[in-house]
This record gives structure tokens, sequence and C-alpha cells, in this order.
């Protein structure tokens, strides 16, 4: 499957869709077409013309589950000046795929696609339920006309009880033991703005004035350094617990234990444990020789699974004390959402990964952002939704600096690797 996975990823790369604008209907027409003559019922929706999202069926001799392979056509966009190899070339180099996307994510769809063409030219068919390949545009700018729509507009050709899809899967080691995420849930977005009053008037007499702007600039300072109080979670639990470090009532101190043994590995999991402020965008004035009456700033907060916005405004006062003066605003809403690292689909990756790196061990983890994961699984409550894309070529430390970094590429044999887990995964749930 490692040469089939390969031989998609480089066509998928061929096609430019970066979002904005997408433009995704001409590699979603070329997959719908590699599925179709593979024998699946393939539906091509979308809230326009240019940007339809692929739906591919299989189905099986009798009801049961269905398990969805999902992933997204859309990738961000690339400076071809700044890469070794071009980002549309689907260069194949010593093993390695060169191309925006290799990692974000058409390396996913590209493996899942492999396993699921594999499975169906060999004749088989699910014994219960369904196979689902679902490839929905518009991730990168939240999903609008992509899984948000299509849960909306179309949820029975997209419901399904187990999910697969980006987040987690690539390995990394601590001490001498390796191991595996599975990303089993996502934090909220809460963003918000601040507001700062003050009185106009001329520039060049500032004292007659009373300048907005600078208003601002405590609360920048103490937002760009501040840490919230700990919000411990299942996943970074699980995943804290399953390195031996015990989580008890001082999450703190787990979290320095695990600095003291895998420094690279805390800096990770520590946005999973807290609220997380990054003020991103300040402004004020429409003119240089005006002293501006209003300044805003606006801040990235995200938030651990399942809080709300009172938990969220909580924490920001928290960290605000001392500080008056300001309005605050949220212009952005989604409470983080998860699944249960148990049940058949964690079962049947535990299973996979046993015969494939039986020296490894698979833990729960969390994703400080968010993905289409999170609509599926508001969408669809009982669904089991886990993020994983298992690579071990490269590792989490090395992996994360090219996912919408420059020079994105990823080794061939992952393709396969993965590959060979979606497969399995299909047959063990699906009979």
């Amino acid at each position: 499957m490692e040469t089939l996975a390969t031989e998609l990823l480089q066509q998928l790369l061929r096609f430019n869709t970066v979002n904005p604008p997408g433009d995704e209907r001409v590699a979603q027409e070329w997959l719908a077409g590699v599925l179709e003559e593979a024998g699946f019922e393939v539906d091509l929706l979308g809230a326009t013309p240019e940007r339809p999202n692929l739906v591919a069926r299989l189905r099986g001799a009798a009801p049961g589950p269905v398990l969805c392979l999902l992933s997204h056509m859309d990738t961000v966009l690339a400076t071809p000046s700044e890469w070794q190899r071009g980002p549309w070339s689907g260069d194949v180099v010593d093993g390695v795929v060169w191309g925006r996307g290799a990692q974000d994510m058409k390396s996913q769809t590209a493996s899942e696609v492999a396993a699921a063409l594999t499975l169906a030219r060999e004749g088989w068919r699910p014994v219960k339920g369904d196979l689902l390949v679902v490839c929905v545009v518009d991730e990168e700018t939240g999903g609008a006309n992509g899984a948000k729509w299509i849960c909306r507009e179309h949820p029975d050709k997209v419901r399904c009880d187990y999910l697969l899809n980006e987040g987690g899967g690539t390995v990394f080691e601590v001490g001498a033991d390796r191991h595996y995420g599975v990303c089993i849930a996502e934090k909220g977005v809460f963003r918000f703005t601040l507001t700062a009053h003050g009185r106009a008037g001329h520039a060049s007499m500032p004292a007659m004035a009373d300048n907005a702007l600078p208003k601002l600039a405590p609360l920048l300072a103490t937002l760009a350094t501040a840490k919230a109080e700990l919000d411990v979670t299942d996943a970074p639990k699980g995943l804290l617990e399953g390195l031996g470090i015990e989580v008890g009532e001082d999450a703190a101190t787990a979290l320095e234990e695990l600095r003291s043994r895998a420094p690279e590995l805390a800096a990770f999991v520590e946005p999973m444990l807290s609220v997380t402020f990054a003020p991103t965008m300040i402004g004020a004035g429409a003119k240089i020789n005006v002293i501006p009456s209003q300044a805003w700033l606006k801040v990235d907060c995200r938030v651990p699974p399942g809080m709300d916005e009172d938990g969220a405004r909580a924490r920001i006062e928290e960290v605000l004390a001392g500080h008056d003066g300001y309005e605050l605003s949220f212009d952005e809403e989604v409470v983080g959402n998860g699944s249960k690292p148990e049940g058949p689909l964690w079962d049947a990756i535990a299973a996979w990964l046993a015969s494939e790196d039986p020296d490894a061990k698979v833990l729960p983890s969390m994703l400080p952002a968010f993905t289409d994961s999170r609509t599926f699984r508001a969408a669809f409550p009982e669904c089991t939704a886990y993020g994983f894309y298992p690579q071990r070529e490269m590792s989490l430390y090395e992996m994360w600096p090219l996912v919408h970094g420059k020079d994105e590429r990823i080794h061939a044999s992952t393709l396969g690797f993965a590959a060979r887990a979606y497969k399995a995964i299909t047959e063990e749930l699906l009979g």
C-alpha cells in the first residue's frame, strides 16, 4: 500500500488548494473518480459549486456501525521562494514526499484512500455497517463550507459511529520508552477583545487629551506572560498517568515532574492543562495626528474541553485582577469536546499498534487547537472521534514545525504505515 499511497499523495499535492480561496473542486472530482472506480458510492456536496465535499460509501451486507475516515482537501498558503522544492511539486527524493499538505493533511487523505481502495479492490465488503471516506473543504478557515455545512445540511450522509481524523499519532519518546498519542479531545475557542476608552484630541497637545492606546499596555504585558490556574481534564490526565506520573490534587507538581523527565514533551502538554492567552492584534485611531479615544486588543483564548463562557470569563478576570478601565467582549465562542479513550475504536488502534510496534504504548492526548472532529462530535453525540495518523520516521518534535511551515514533507514509508493501520482498524470494526 505504500506505493499506492505515495502515488495518491503526489497527485493530491499537485492540486493547489490553498485556502482562501480553496478551489478544491478539481481535486475532489479526481478523487471521486478513483473511489467510484473501486466500487464506492460517491457524492460531491457543497455550499458552492467550486467547493464540494466528497462523501464515499462502501456498504456492508447488514446494518451495523459506520466508520468514517475523515480528512480535508484544503491547505494553508505557501511561499515558493522559501522552499527547497516546489510546494506543489509532489517530488519524491530519497523516500521523502515534498509539498504543501504533506503533513496537514493530504498525507492522511492518501493513506485513508489507499486503505479503502485496497479493501474494495480485493472484493472486501463490511460484514455489518458501512465504511465512509469523507474529504471536506474549508477546514483551514473554520469549516463553514466544509464539516459544519455538511453535518448541518446532509447529516444522514456523514452520520457515523466511529471517526478517524487528524490531530495525533506521531511517535514521541520519554526516556527509552516509545509512545503514540491518540487525540481524544480538542480545546475550545473563546477569542475576545479588550477595549479601552479615552478622550480624543490633537496629537500636538497630548496633555489636553486622554490617549486610550497606552491604557492597553499593562493589559498586553500581563496577557503576554499570563498563566492561568490549571484545569485538568481526562486527556492530559490520562497522558501523564500513562507515563507513570501521578496527577493528584496538585497538577502543577505533575507538570514539573514531566518537565524534568521530558522538557520537549512538557511544552506540548502544558497548553492542554489550562486556559491559554495569545494577544495577536492591537489597534487604535485612524489618523497619525489624532489622539485615539478608543483602542482595542484582540486575544486568541483557548480553553479546556467542556469549559463554557462563564468559566472562560472567570479565568480571564483572574489573570487580569488588579487591572481596570477595560471592556471585555467575546468574538468567538466554541466549547471544546472529546471522546472517551475506551471502546471498540480504541481497542482496534491498540491492537494494531501491538502488532506493528509491540514495544510502543498508545496514550490519550489532546490538541490545543481544533480540527473537524469537534464538528462531528457536536453533530453526532454518540460518535467516538479520534485524531490518529501514525508516523514513526519523524518524531512529534520534528513533525510539528513542518505543519503550516516551509519545506513540508513526509516519509513515504509513513504513508504505508498509516494505510496499514486504517485497513486493519476497518477490518476489525466492520468485519
